[in-house]
Order: structure tokens, then C-alpha cells, then sequence
């Protein structure tokens, strides 16, 4: 485990699920006579109590921290060995020392919670204002015994949740196979379906050219939508087995040319449909060419395919202040607000749209690229406002990414 602030938490929170806790502290009080009694993570600098037993008002809770250097706790650390005192006032080692006199404490027992793997977890402690006779072997012995049944707990209930995790994980892949191959079947099904009908048509039509030429283009647009779809496929593979999808970042001149090149390609694909473009990058862009082109084309197609078909769709892309702004927006019924949230995610598709073709991977895919650029990529969606998808990227910092 780390020593992040979130490891730490997952820490007391695990340290709060072993029920024998609380009894190992109450026995420690009763048969030391000693007021305070913890289990503490201790790492390099910090401090936490993960669970407490306290009758002299010590007033720290679990999740509660101290300042590593002023507690006892460092030097048990750093030595990996027990530290006991019955009277800190007349101590010979610790009459002196910095912690008894900042807490106002005279007895003191730590020893350390380490783990089958040697690391090294935190230590069982107990204070009181008043001297006690804790620096005999019994009750070294019971502190020991009992910070190796915690350490016990502590792995048994760390196995547990990585096992459950592991189990949830499976379950969640299993359900993400099962539907990508569904959805991959019934969505190459049609257009190979078109191509096997066009091939009879072809064989028919044999003497008739102009409608020969008809046909090989329904074969063409079919052969590229079912590309796009193992293209589609391919990136979330990558996306899903090697954390993220690939880029190779290079300084780019010409990104309003290929952005132009791709709204283009757009407009002949979708005569009927008007596609605005204010494309203003003129300076050098490092990034993906390929990459962002297609993040482009992907965030336009979602704004033809899901927009209101009689109102426009545009595209704004914008180079100022040391970032790449684009900006796709459309008409139609706005994204439901629940569904805000799953946008990005593979194989979602909008419940308000009629048109249900594709795996729904192209705005995850979308959100993979420009996470790889380092950048953002936010939705906002109101009945007013329509639908704008937003993708900021920094024109330089993405050379990083390579």
C-alpha cells in the first residue's frame, strides 16, 4: 500500500472493519491501567489514529492526526524496535525528551504493526498522565502478541477487498465483452448485408453502367462504415488494454487545412445537412494531425447523427492563449442531465436520439484522445442552448504525451 492521503483513509477505514480492535484496545487499557490506547498508521511524516480507546479525554478521534515528530512513534519507527516507560519524569533515556513533556505524559507503551511482507504499518500505543508499570516482559509480550494478531486482521481484511475489487473488475469486463460483441455483430450485420445485395444487383445489372456505378458506391459507403467500425474497435482495444489510446505528438503548421479538409469531407457525406465552420489556428500546434482530425470528425458526426436534423451544426476551432479550443455544437433535444455523466463512456448512446447506428465508442474515443493530449473535454447540453462539446488542448505541453 501507498502513503497517499486516500490510502491513508482506505487505511482507518479498513483498521475500522476488524471488530477484535476495540477489544485488543480495551484489554491494553484495563490490564496496563492506562487511559489512552491506539492503533496508529505511522508512516515517514505523518501520524493517523485508525482506532482509539480513551478515558482520560485525550480527544483524538479516528482519522485524527499528530505531528510525527512529536510523538514517540518516529524513533519506534525508525528502529523497529518497542519502546516502554513507566515514569518519563525520571527516565533516564526519555526524562528529557520533547513528547512526555508536550502531551503531559509519564507512562508510555509503543511497538510496532508490521506486516507478513515486511512493511511497515504503524504501531500500537498507549499513554497516561500517571506512571504505570508497563516496562516488564508480560506486557511487552501482550503488545506484541496483539500488534501481530492486528497485522493478521489487517492482511486478511486487505486480501479481502483486493479479491472483491478483482471479482468486481471481471464481472465489469465480462458484461463489457458480452455487450461490445453483441452490439459489434448487429452493427456490421447490416451493411454486409447491403454489400452481399449490392453483389447481386451488380451481377443483374452488368450491362447497365450508370447503374453499376450506383451500386459500387452503396458498396463503398457500406465497406467504409463497417472500416469505421473495426477502426472504432481497434481503438478501444487499445484504449482499454494499454490505458489510454496512442498519440505521437509532432509540431503541426497546418491544422486549419486539415481541420478544413475534414468538415469538407463531412459536407459531401451529408449534402443535405449545413455545417458551419469558423476555423482560426494559425500557429503551430503540437499534436497528433491524425488524432485531433479524427477527434474532429468523430465530434461532428455525433452532432449530425443525434442533432435536429433542420437546424445547423458548427464547428468553432480557436488557437489563443496557449491552448487549441474546439467546439462542436448542434440543435435538437438536449442530453438527458443523468446522462451528462455516462457521455464518454464506450458504447453509450443518447436515449433521446432515433438513430441507434454505431457501437457508441465515438465520443470515448473522442475523450481518449484529448486525455492522451493532456488536455479536457467537457458537455454541456440545455433545450436552449442545444449541445456543445468542448475540447481544450495545450498547443505546446503535448509533446509530453509522446
Amino acid at each position: 500500500m501507498g502513503d497517499s492521503a486516500e490510502d491513508i483513509r482506505r487505511d482507518v477505514q479498513t483498521i475500522g472493519r476488524i471488530d477484535a480492535v476495540p477489544m485488543l484496545l480495551r484489554v491494553v487499557s484495563e490490564t496496563t491501567g492506562m487511559g489512552f490506547a491506539a492503533v496508529a498508521r505511522v508512516t515517514d511524516g505523518t501520524w493517523t489514529a485508525c482506532a482509539v480507546h480513551d478515558r482520560i479525554d485525550f480527544n483524538l478521534k479516528p482519522g485524527g492526526q499528530l505531528d510525527l515528530d512529536t510523538t514517540l512513534c518516529k524513533e519506534v519507527r525508525e528502529a523497529r524496535a518497542p519502546v516502554l516507560i513507566d515514569q518519563a519524569s525520571i527516565d533516564p533515556v526519555y526524562c528529557n525528551h520533547h513528547t512526555p513533556r508536550l502531551y503531559g505524559i509519564e507512562s508510555y507503551v509503543s511497538v510496532p504493526i508490521v506486516l507478513s511482507n515486511g512493511e511497515y504499518f504503524g504501531n500500537l500505543c498507549a499513554i497516561d498522565p500517571k506512571p504505570a508499570n508497563v516496562a516488564q516482559p508480560q506486557i511487552l509480550g501482550m503488545f506484541t502478541s496483539f500488534a501481530q494478531l492486528i497485522a493478521l486482521h489487517l492482511e486478511a481484511e486487505r486480501n479481502s477487498e483486493a479479491t472483491e475489487a478483482a471479482l468486481l473488475d471481471e464481472r465489469a469486463a465480462g458484461e463489457l465483452r458480452e455487450q461490445f460483441i453483441a452490439m459489434l455483430g448487429h452493427d456490421l450485420r447490416n451493411p454486409l448485408a447491403a454489400m452481399a445485395a449490392c453483389g447481386l444487383l451488380l451481377d443483374r445489372q452488368a450491362g447497365d453502367p450508370a447503374k453499376v456505378r450506383t451500386i459500387a458506391r452503396r458498396i463503398d459507403e457500406n465497406a467504409r462504415r463497417m472500416s469505421g467500425l473495426l477502426d472504432d474497435t481497434l481503438d478501444l482495444a487499445r484504449a482499454r488494454l494499454g490505458g489510454g489510446i496512442g498519440v505521437r505528438p509532432a509540431p503541426v503548421d497546418d491544422l486549419d487545412r486539415a481541420l478544413q479538409a475534414v468538415v469538407a469531407e463531412l459536407r459531401d457525406a451529408h449534402p443535405r445537412r449545413v455545417i458551419e465552420s469558423r476555423i482560426e489556428v494559425a500557429t503551430r500546434v503540437v499534436c497528433d494531425r491524425g488524432r485531433v482530425q479524427q477527434l474532429v470528425s468523430n465530434l461532428l458526426g455525433n452532432a449530425l447523427v443525434h442533432g435536429s436534423e433542420a437546424g445547423p451544426v458548427s464547428l468553432t476551432a480557436t488557437a489563443a492563449d496557449g491552448t487549441l479550443t474546439i467546439e462542436v455544437a448542434n440543435d435538437g433535444e438536449p442530453i438527458p442531465p443523468d446522462s451528462l455523466s455516462k457521455v464518454f463512456a464506450p458504447f453509450w448512446r443518447s436515449s433521446t436520439s432515433a438513430n441507434r447506428e454505431g457501437l457508441g465508442l465515438g465520443l470515448y474515443i473522442c475523450a481518449q484522445i484529448v486525455g492522451s493530449h493532456h488536455g479536457t473535454l467537457e458537455v454541456r447540453s440545455t433545450r436552449e442552448s442545444g449541445t456543445r462539446f468542448t475540447a481544450r488542448l495545450p498547443l505546446q505541453a503535448a509533446a509530453q504525451a509522446a
